[in-house]
């Protein structure tokens, strides 16, 4: 996509700090940082959803968080992570080219678990979400 800044980071028109990449995801620091080490693993190619990556982008995608938080356990001395996507308008993505957080977790950081950020009640029996989705 011509205007999107990550497609401009992947092809290195944008500086950035650039941590790690492969031959299909590439990993930075987020410019606007939550914790230090807060990261972004985006696909090459412009993606808009996960859905949207091949199992090759997905497995590369996987692959560079992997190798990311065992370098953050090292260098950063951090031992929790909250990872995430936020896949979709509803969801709070603001740019439309897939990204995948590595957000290192401190004592008193202030953050909270994942569990914390949607409370929306089923409507439906449990049961009857699992036979639409079976």
């Amino acid at each position: 996509m011509k205007d999107c800044i990550f497609c401009k980071i992947a092809k290195k028109e944008i500086k950035s700090y650039i941590l790690k990449e492969n031959k299909f995801c590439l990993s930075f620091l987020d410019i606007n940082p939550l914790t230090p080490g807060h990261t972004l693993v985006i696909p090459k190619k412009h993606k808009e959803s996960f859905s949207d990556l091949t199992l090759q982008e997905a497995k590369g995608l996987f692959s560079l968080v992997k190798s990311l938080m065992k370098r953050m356990r090292e260098k950063l001395k951090v031992g929790s992570f909250t990872l995430g996507v936020n896949d979709g308008d509803l969801s709070g993505q603001t740019i439309q080219h897939m990204h995948f957080h590595i957000i290192p977790r401190y004592p008193g950081d202030g953050g909270k678990s994942i569990h914390s950020i949607v409370k929306f009640p089923l409507g439906e029996p449990l049961e009857e979400i699992y036979k639409k989705l079976k």
